[in-house]
């Protein structure tokens, strides 16, 4: 699932100052480290990243709240095909991801969330990935032993830390829009 702006907020941006220029700000990239460790942590890093965008400074707050809002997350359009398959065959199915907010609400909005049974959010733990304790978590609470658990991402160095768990890992290639095709099929057939 893909956080996609809301198109009634669009803004044009000069080449000076792109939205995402904060990012060589030593104080943006200092509230980077560590953002997913905790709720507060991730919210100073989205907001102080925003705020150094001079247009954008004075709706940082209010950015960092349309960003958790359900309504502003596109499903890629194949999730609920083979969410509904995996299901269907009897596969447990959990969620572990770095981001300062539970994420059950935003699969609800969009019919998915009665598909995981395991929910891991790393700043509940204290810690992101790719530490290999939350990917251990997930698979304790799914009941499955890693080596026969298969994880799913879209972040090759995050999500490495499942493979440190001994679990299997399949990373999808990036650059998906939010609501595109993801490629979610070639899972089915890795089972």
């Amino acid at each position: 699932m893909r956080h996609c702006r809301n198109p009634s907020q669009s803004r044009r941006w000069t080449k000076s100052s792109p939205p995402w220029a904060g990012l060589r700000d030593p104080g943006v990239i200092e509230a980077q480290r560590g953002r997913d460790v905790s709720s507060q942590a991730h919210r100073h890093a989205f907001t102080t990243w925003y705020a150094s965008a001079p247009a954008l400074a004075p709706y940082a707050d209010v950015l960092y709240e349309q960003m958790q809002d359900p309504e502003h997350w596109r499903p890629y359009a194949d999730a609920a095909a083979v969410l509904a398959r995996l299901t269907q065959s009897g596969i447990p199915l959990g969620v572990v991801s770095d981001v300062g907010w539970d994420l059950r609400a935003t699969f609800a909005r969009h019919g998915l969330a009665d598909h995981f049974t395991s929910w891991v959010h790393s700043y509940e733990h204290d810690t992101e990935k790719p530490d290999p304790r939350l990917f251990q978590i997930a698979c304790g609470e799914l009941d499955t032993a890693p080596g026969e658990t298969l994880m799913v991402g879209d972040h090759p160095a995050k999500d490495g830390g499942a493979s440190a768990a001994g679990l299997r890992a399949y990373v999808l290639p990036a650059g998906a829009s939010p609501g595109s095709e993801r490629g979610l099929g070639a899972v089915l057939r890795l089972l």
